[in-house]
Formats: structure tokens, sequence, C-alpha cells
């Protein structure tokens, strides 16, 4: 297994960086719909059930289910794939912990959304358009401390 994965080891980069591209475009976006879900329904003064609430849910079903969960899936096989090749990454330095970590913490905000989506689909949503902005800040932090830890492998 470790030669195989050695030798396609650029394939599996390639295909880890595309996989973590799109997981991270849908991460960023995901919150701005649930800010504009939010006010939207917000300034028009209509209720959940509505057309727009509906456009809305159907909206964010589709980012989460076609484009977040199999980019999140893909980005994790490959990049364990990763891990496990030979000679890849040293455990003794501090960069594949705060990676490690990272990742863990971009999957459990992943997660986070598909939270807050059921309270859209169940008409509960109690946060604000402000706390989805705050929340959006979220993946680009978790993104520049892996980009540094992976770059300059501190």
């Amino acid at each position: 297994m470790g030669d195989f994965l050695a030798n396609n080891y650029l394939w599996i980069k390639s295909l880890h960086v595309i996989s973590v591209i799109a997981w991270m475009a849908g991460l960023f976006y995901m919150p701005r719909l649930f800010v504009y879900h939010v006010e939207g329904l917000k300034k028009q003064g209509v209720v959940a059930g509505s057309e727009m609430d509906l456009l809305f849910q159907h909206q964010e079903r589709l980012l989460l289910k076609a484009i977040i969960n199999p980019a999140s899936v893909a980005t994790w096989v490959f990049g364990l794939c990763l891990v496990f090749t030979p000679g890849l990454v040293d455990w003794s330095q501090a960069w594949p912990w705060v990676k490690a970590a990272s990742v863990l913490a971009m999957t459990w905000f992943h997660h986070w959304l598909g939270w807050r989506r059921k309270e859209f689909l169940a008409g509960s949503n109690t946060r604000t358009g402000r706390q989805y902005r705050l929340m959006n800040e979220v993946p680009t932090v978790l993104m520049i401390l892996i980009v540094i830890s992976v770059i300059v492998k501190y």
C-alpha cells in the first residue's frame, strides 16, 4: 500500500487540494446563505414555510448534499492517503498536530452548518444574520492555520 501511495503522491495531493477547494467554497457560502435566509425573511416580513423560505431551504440542501458533503469525504479520503504515505508526515513536529486539530474543527463546523440547516427546516432558527456573519469567520481562521502549518511546517 505504501508503494501505491508513494507512486501516486502527486495525483493524490492534487485530488486532495481540489477537494479542499470545493469543501471550503461550500463552507464559506453556507453561512452566507443563512444570513440571506434570515435577513430576507425578516426584511420581507415573510414567515417560515413561505415560497422564499422554501427556496432558501432548497439552495441550502443542494449546497450541503451536492457540494459540501461529497467534498468533505473526498478531502478526508485523500488527506488520509497523504498521512499514510511513507515519509511524508513527521509527527514529532507541531505542524501535523495543528493541521489535524484544525481539520477536526473544520469538520465540526461542517456538522454545525448541517444542524443549523435542520433548524431552518423545522422553522426553529433563533440565530440572527449577525451571528451567522460571525460564524462565517470560523472556516477562514481554520484555513489560515491549516495553510500556514502545512506550508511553513512550524
